[in-house]
């Protein structure tokens, strides 16, 4: 008689999980009970597998509410009534069917209305519920000819006192409003908590014509569904026959092309792919995957395709994937097996500026009401949730910064922070809000909201109410639509390539860039800023210590860099081994056999599932969970549990050493969730190689390129710095060469537009369009003529040097400004004749060498027309340079650096860091900064440090040890200061005189915080 049971899944009012209300249900032998969550269908597979789990009949609705107003309560008759739930809640969300008074009509499913508002001419399937401090109304004679017509209608929504004010707390957060302004209105009833069938039964005794109306609604629903059956779209084609006879068509087709018509291993690898794929009905998967690479090929989009599917030599002739099987000895099991329910993942990547493109074909071929992206849930997490209940609370900015700022032992005791201690550990980890899955799309054969309700974002695409874990239990296998920045970087720098020098560089062609002789020395010596996966401090590190020349090891690094290997220690084993090949011995006979390529180290995924089946002697379907637990899939730990249960079980029944088999299981776990297959590096491994081959040959396309698109490892300053040291002459913006984006003229770098600050981009665009349409700008009277501008952003464009063009000094060129314009006239008044305005000649003023490059710090955030070095008061430069480090080991130096990037680690010591730098010839060095150190001489934020430390070469890689460092001053800044003979120079005089009231002067040396974020340098 449970008809009204709300989960936390009621967003910001339910406070009972899924599990807990189950588990209540099962303690008071509860024989049926309804979910029905306020207007969401989130946790109805979630309560399904729990009831089924202890034999509970599981009902399943919604509570329809307007403006926190309960209006009805829609519970699904069967499977058909769900469905029409799903599309119910979906027009809701879409805004296509606002709530009236009027209910829709519904087949197969029953209405509850309030009894408070309950319409006195009911339909068939119509019930009015009635709450037991309501029956003293029955009395009246409007409700006797209804009694038929009455159910039970008791909420369940919390457990108790400290639940209910755990929900008011809720409501509070919801309504962004203080706990004491809330009304009744806004919150559910203290009473209602979890009652049993025979309290139920006994407070409404003395009507048993209600209880019985419950009791046959309760009966006569019969929803059920079963789980794991498949729910994507069926075929590509008409049927299963037809979908698997193109499937090999095509794939003997690309087959062909790439290994040519005699090729037996490429053949007897493919046939053997195709009868799994065609007995495992994953035929239509594979041609739909197809179809969307076949979209992207027709419009020029370049993709790479990763995941565990780019083990399968189908995928590669399909052209889904670019990574060659045979050549890396991929391992099949580890793409399909008998074991294996869902389909291998296909992870592909677009560029970020394409990726909604992909989307909106893929909405359109196969419809909207069959496809959507999978959903997801985020949490209230402990910062958050200090900060929300606090809000409520009524503390103050300044006190919930105090107590997300300090650990919790740290917070004062008085009542309100214990209540938000006791409370905020029953919150955190509730749901907060939908939202959803990043990459995963789902396509069904059936309408989708015959299995949820969908939510429809103002500005996205329609999202399932559950997630990817759910959809998986329900039969769903997702499509991976991803974008990334890197292949933006080279679809880009093909781009200007072939603007710049007239030269078509076909990148798609792998074999163009793979293995590449001065590509792979660019890799040996860790020379590959701005390459996708490959720039990072680590990964340099790492291709340096490994002397990186070749595709398979850096295959093999692009693993090791994991998480996975390099907590485990055997990243730094892999390297030694690497090193010495003929100086180690392996852990077993059983690892030589299975991983002598990578000198018996577990790198990728499948080597994990090798030794746990070679080694442990464990079956197939034990190394699918482990599969499943490296890829971050599994859920089970009892599962887990017993995998490793059997595993000592099994080593110890083959007579291995207890020790070397805990040992081996300790590097197995560490791998959960952290490692890649070994298709997935290779991917990764090739588009870095492409990334390589265009900075290799066309460094100035490249890096233009990796401005522009962003989203590097590094700040962009740092990429700047490289096109100075590729042999850029780096230009600041200007109004007559520059686009918003940074633009590439034979070797002439300007700076975009977008990067000065405070100057709107509405206001760019709108120099952009006006010459575009019209022209150049030939003065400054001619710019100020054709574009509206208020004279605070016409200053800021001469002092970062963007009419640098019109061949006139900063200084004339605001004194003209100051003539032109007032700031009591943001834009000037245009006139059918424009008479022009009178030439003055200035005289020659005097300009201090070093005011372009303040100019710069302050609106750029980095220098551009010198390096950082050139800045300080100092002339000291260090005593040895990057040049230098591998003849120091051992031997303590002076270094001078300009911060680039650092890294923090957490140790049990304290805390240690990984600096990045350049030294004063523009090279990079790396650093590392032990707790000991740190608390003496810590950071003190961006700029040039004196370092003092010891050099340490490791592997051909050389780093320092710092013992000391200072970060040094810079000069005083001389557009606001005196000269040196205590005179004021005659240019900075005039910059005084005509600098906006509103301009801040820039902060005394002392001051400069050095970068925040950013910093760049040029030759």
């Amino acid at each position: 008689m449970l008809l009204n049971c709300h989960s936390y899944f009621s967003l910001r009012y339910g406070t009972i999980p899924v599990q807990r209300l189950v588990q209540l249900g099962q303690e008071h032998n509860i024989s049926a009970m309804a979910l029905t969550d306020i207007n969401n269908l989130s946790g109805v597979y979630e309560f399904i597998t729990a009831c089924q789990k202890v034999e509970i009949k599981p009902i399943i609705g919604t509570e329809i509410r307007d403006d926190n107003q309960l209006r009805y309560i829609l519970i699904a008759k069967n499977q058909e009534g769900f469905g029409e739930i799903g599309r119910f809640l979906t027009e809701l969300n879409e805004g296509k069917t606002p709530l009236s008074a009027t209910v829709p009509e519904f087949k197969d499913c029953y209405i509850i209305y309030p009894f408070a508002s309950a319409p006195t001419h009911l339909k068939e399937d119509e019930y009015i519920g009635i709450r037991s401090e309501q029956l003293t109304l029955l009395y009246t004679e409007k409700w006797k000819s209804l009694m038929d017509k009455i159910v039970i209608l008791h909420t369940i929504n919390h457990l108790n006192e400290e639940d209910y004010n755990l929900h008011c707390i809720l409501r509070a957060i919801d309504n962004n409003t203080l706990l004491s302004k809330l009304t009744d209105r806004d919150c559910a009833a203290p009473t209602d908590i979890f009652k049993t069938e025979e309290q139920l039964a006994a407070e409404f005794r003395d009507y048993p014509i209600i209880i019985e109306n419950s009791k046959e609604l309760i009966n006569s629903c019969n929803y059920s569904f079963t789980f794991k059956v498949p729910r994507n779209k069926k075929h590509y084609t008409e049927c299963k026959q037809t979908d698997s006879d193109l499937l090999e068509q095509l794939a003997y087709t690309g087959m062909i092309n790439i290994y040519g018509k005699d090729h037996v291993k490429a053949q007897e690898r493919l046939a053997k792919e195709l009868k799994v794929i065609n007995e495992l009905n994953f035929a239509g998967y594979f041609l739909i995957t197809w179809d969307i690479i076949q979209y992207s090929n027709s419009q020029g989009y370049m993709h790479i395709g990763r995941g565990s599917g780019a083990n399968s030599i189908v995928g590669y002739c399909l052209g889904i994937t670019n990574v060659c099987p045979l050549e890396l000895d991929l391992y099949f099991e580890r793409f399909l097996n008998q074991n294996r329910k869902s389909p291998p993942d296909f992870d592909i990547d677009w560029s970020w500026n394409q990726r909604d493109d992909i989307l909106r074909y893929i909405f359109s071929k196969y419809g909207k009401e069959h496809v959507a992206f999978c959903g997801a849930v985020s949490t209230f997490k402990y910062r958050s949730i200090i900060r929300e209940i606090g809000k409520v609370y009524g503390l103050s900015k300044s006190e919930l910064d105090a107590l997300t700022r300090n650990p919790i032992e740290d917070h004062e005791t008085n009542s309100i922070v214990l209540l938000i201690h006791q409370y905020g550990q029953m919150l955190e980890g509730f749901p907060n809000q939908r939202t959803m899955h990043a990459c995963g799309i789902l396509i069904s054969e059936e309408p989708i909201t015959n299995f949820t309700a969908l939510d429809l974002p103002p500005k996205g695409f329609p999202v399932v109410q559950f997630d990817m874990h759910t959809a998986e239990d329900i039969g769903f296998d997702k499509f991976d639509i991803l974008s990334q920045r890197g292949i933006g970087h080279i679809n880009e720098a093909a781009e200007l390539i072939l603007q710049n020098q007239g030269i078509e560089v076909d990148i798609r062609n792998i074999a163009l860039s793979k293995d590449e002789e001065l590509c792979n020395q660019q890799l040996k010596t860790g020379n590959t800023i701005g390459c996708f996966y490959i720039e990072s401090p680590a990964m340099r590190g790492l291709l340096r210590r490994l002397q990186c020349d070749n595709y398979k090891i850096l295959v093999a690094a692009s693993s090791i860099i994991r998480p996975g290997v390099a907590q485990s220690g055997m990243m730094q084993e892999y390297i030694y081994r690497h090193n010495h090949p003929n100086e180690f011995e392996y852990f077993h006979p059983v690892f030589e056999e299975q991983l002598g390529e990578t000198y018996g180290i577990m790198v990728y995924q499948e080597d994990v599932i090798k030794i746990a089946l070679h080694y442990g002697g464990l079956p197939a379907t034990d190394g699918d969970i482990l599969r499943r637990a490296m890829s971050g899939k599994s859920r089970s730990l009892e599962g887990l549990q017993a995998v490793k249960n059997r595993f000592y079980e099994h080593c110890d029944a083959k007579g291995h050493p207890r020790a070397l088999s805990e040992e081996i299981y300790r590097q197995i776990e560490s791998f959960a969730g952290y490692s890649f297959c070994k298709a997935h590096s290779a991917s990764y491994a090739i588009e870095s190689y492409q990334s390589l081959y265009l900075k290799t040959y066309y460094p100035l396309e490249f890096i233009t390129a990796v401005i522009n698109n962003e989203g590097g490892f590094y700040r962009t300053e740092v990429y700047i710095h490289e096109a100075a040291m590729s042999g850029a002459n780096v230009l600041p913006p200007c109004v007559n060469s520059s686009d918003l984006q940074t633009t590439l003229i034979g070797k002439d770098l300007y700076l975009g537009l977008k990067l000065i600050e405070g100057i709107s981009l509405e206001l760019l665009k709108a120099v952009l369009k006006e010459r575009k349409a019209n022209g150049r700008y030939e003065s400054l009277f001619d710019f100020i003529q054709r574009v509206p501008i208020a004279m605070e952003s016409l200053q800021k464009l001469i002092f970062i040097g963007a009419f640098q063009s019109l061949g006139k000094q900063k200084n004339e060129l605001l004194i003209q400004a100051k003539l032109l314009l007032t700031k009591k006239e943001p834009a000037p008044t245009l006139t059918l004749l424009q008479e022009p305005i009178q030439e003055y000649t200035f005289p020659t003023l005097k300009r201090f060498v070093h005011e372009d490059a303040f100019d710069e710090l302050e609106l750029l955030g980095f220098p551009i027309s010198c390096m950082p070095f050139e800045l300080l008061k100092t002339k000291f430069r260090g005593d040895v340079m990057v040049c230098d480090l591998l003849q120091n080991h051992k031997k303590t130096v002076r270094m001078l650096g300009y911060l680039i990037a650092r890294k923090h680690v957490p140790t049990s010591k304290g805390s240690m860091y990984f600096g990045t730098w350049i030294d004063a010839n523009g090279h990079y060095f790396d650093t590392v900064h032990f707790p000991d150190s740190l608390t003496e001489y810590p950071f003190v934020g961006g700029g040039c440090y004196l370092l003092l430390g010891t050099v340490e070469v490791e592997y051909h890689f050389p780093n320092v040890q710092i013992l000391k460092m200072a970060r040094l001053p810079f000069i005083t800044d001389p557009r606001y200061h005196y000269d040196d003979d205590n005179n004021q120079t005659t240019a900075s005089k005039v910059r005084e005189d005509v600098s906006l009231t509103h301009r801040q002067p820039y902060p005394k040396a002392s001051e400069i915080n050095l970068p925040r974020h950013r910093m760049k340098f040029t030759k």
